[in-house]
């Protein structure tokens, strides 16, 4: 299996709760092997995941179900 991570940034205000459910609801994804937001950037969420289950374009679109201004950035 292959493993590709990508980089989405979100609004820097979503709160702690929200950032917490946005990872559980991405985690939950099929093809998802992990998914977390940097310590140091809380606006900065990484995901790991299967190319051959999921693509990037299905995670920002469930990542903006929670900001709709969210963007993608490769790693």
């Amino acid at each position: 299996m292959d493993i590709t991570d990508i980089m989405i940034h979100v609004h820097p205000d979503l709160s702690v709760e929200q950032r917490t459910k946005l990872e559980e609801a991405v985690a939950a994804s099929d093809g998802v092997v992990s998914v977390h937001f940097s310590p140091q950037h809380q606006h900065e969420l990484t995901v790991a995941y299967d190319p051959d289950a999921t693509d990037s374009q299905s995670i920002l679109r469930q990542v903006q179900q929670w900001d709709a201004q969210a963007a993608m950035a490769g790693l």
